[in-house]
């Protein structure tokens, strides 16, 4: 038998670190390969977290509510020889293992001290807030020369309000105007007839990104009305049949999706990203859809490789998406890698909107309800007078790198693909 020491797996683009919500295994449990043991939460979504590998939980390395970094350790599990797996890191096979701490809490320890060294003043103690940093997050003060009761009055955004990457990255940029803000309010209260809510943690997040968006890109938004006569009459036919064969219901969103995806093949120059003064070509086209939550909230799964999907494997994996997104079932693989974004406002009956761009991308695209409308029929034997389902389409996008041109053409051709839509196209 040896003990194996599991570490945090990689959570997705950019994840750094991520917090423990539930530990779902004690310590003796027996477990199998893919069994979840942790429940986490990163910046961009609540997961689950398997098991690589059989065995038995021997002890947990993180309590929960602990910020963890990526590729820390976690447990530490005892599996046969045959069952030692690429994602673990053999230890010491002795009653006498080392029980010091993690490195992670190591290095916290150390710029504690360091912080108190520097600073007279002692951090607050906010049990609901900032009681613990991250690694990262301490590396980053330490950088900046942030001592730790400047530190206790950044604002963080992740669980239980703890500070992230981002948001000490953000009170960097904005240190001189940051320092100066009154600290938030905490606690729900009612003062006459005005209540006061704190934002639960994904509401930070949304705000602080559609903030940094606002911030990053030159936001430049451009309208177009689409003639959907021919889809409506098409999926009118087409659903019933498509639901019994398939067991899917075919909603617009995976038809608007396939007009988008044809017109990044067309224009590749809208499916790029912005680093410093050059710009990033993505070879995939993985297209991301907004998804408005139970709660109120929004978020953004991702349709990886949208080019290889047909309309019904479109149709099933925005089914998928959207249904996981509601049951709170994403993991952080369906909601990373975006390379461009729809948001399907119509479905609350919005006619248009200007949506934020989704960073690190340059472009968003935003389709209204579609309406009956009294509108002019162009024909060969002349204009005429007739009843037909419109749409407003809008295109928000980086001024930086996408001119009006590139922009504006983008979305015609995705207009052209719409009222182009083949009436006699078949599913099965």
């Amino acid at each position: 038998m040896k003990i194996i020491e599991m570490v945090m797996p990689p959570m997705g683009e950019s994840i750094m670190e991520c917090t423990v919500l539930h530990r779902l295994k004690k310590e003796g449990d027996k477990v199998s390969i893919d069994d979840s043991i942790l429940e986490v939460a990163t910046d961009k979504v609540d997961t689950e977290v398997p098991c690589p590998f059989e065995g038995t939980i021997k002890e947990w390395l993180v309590k929960e509510d602990e910020v963890v970094p990526i590729g820390s350790p976690v447990a530490l599990i005892e599996i046969t020889d045959s069952a030692e797996t690429e994602s673990a890191a053999p230890v010491a096979d002795t009653p006498e293992r080392l029980t010091a701490e993690s490195s992670a809490a190591t290095l916290e320890k150390d710029f504690d001290e360091a912080l108190a060294a520097k600073s007279p003043v002692s951090t607050p103690g906010n049990s609901d807030n900032n009681s613990f940093y991250s690694p990262l997050v301490l590396s980053i003060a330490r950088e900046e020369g942030i001592n730790a009761d400047e530190l206790s009055r950044v604002v963080g955004t992740g669980a239980e309000n703890r500070v992230t990457k981002t948001d000490i990255l953000s009170y960097v940029e904005n240190r001189e105007t940051a320092s100066a803000l009154p600290q938030p309010i905490r606690t729900v209260s009612v003062s006459g007839e005005n209540e006061i809510v704190e934002m639960d943690r994904m509401r930070k997040m949304i705000s602080q990104r559609m903030t940094e968006s606002r911030k990053i890109s030159a936001h430049v938004t451009s309208f177009i009305e689409a003639d959907m006569t021919t889809v409506v009459k098409w999926r009118e036919a087409v659903k019933t049949d498509f639901r019994k064969k398939s067991g899917d219901s075919i909603t617009f969103t995976p038809i608007l999706i396939e007009a988008v995806v044809k017109a990044i093949k067309d224009f590749p120059m809208i499916n790029i990203s912005v680093d410093g003064d050059k710009i990033v070509k993505k070879k995939d086209i993985n297209i991301g859809m907004a998804v408005a939550l139970p709660d109120g909230n929004l978020i953004v799964p991702v349709i990886h490789r949208a080019d290889q999907y047909d309309l019904p494997g479109l149709a099933k994996k925005v089914n998928e998406l959207a249904k996981k997104a509601r049951e709170n079932k994403l993991k952080a693989d369906d909601v990373s890698g975006g390379t461009y974004t729809v948001s399907n406002i119509g479905a609350f009956s919005n006619l248009m909107g200007t949506p934020i761009i989704v960073q690190p991308q340059v472009a968003i695209m935003a389709f209204g309800a579609i309406k009956k409308k009294p509108a002019v029929i162009e024909t060969p034997q002349g204009d005429l007078l007739g009843i037909r389902s419109l749409m407003f389409i809008s295109h928000s996008y980086d001024h930086r790198v996408v001119d009006g041109s590139l922009g504006g053409m983008f979305l015609k051709r995705v207009n052209d693909y719409l009222e182009g839509f083949d009436s006699h196209r078949t599913l099965m």
